[in-house]
């Protein structure tokens, strides 16, 4: 990758390289706190795990015995 330089006004500065870090694949399963190891399917949703900090995918918003979701949509 080139090196990208910055010059801010008429004198020097500091020259920047900047890089991508991690997956650069462009998928969600690409990325290493996202787990879609059951599979995916149409209307899976991101849903946050607190034991495992990652996202799951799954069909489910709340997913184990306790399904109890308060979704606030906003004043309009």
């Amino acid at each position: 990758m080139p090196d990208i330089k910055v010059r801010v006004g008429q004198q020097n500065s500091i020259k920047v390289v900047s890089s991508i870090a991690g997956d650069t694949s462009g998928t969600l399963s690409g990325l290493s706190d996202v787990n879609v190891s059951g599979g995916l399917s149409n209307g899976m949703v991101l849903v946050y795990n607190a034991t495992t900090n990652k996202w799951d995918a799954t069909l489910e918003l709340t997913p184990g015995t306790t399904q109890n979701l308060d979704i606030n949509g906003g004043s309009f």
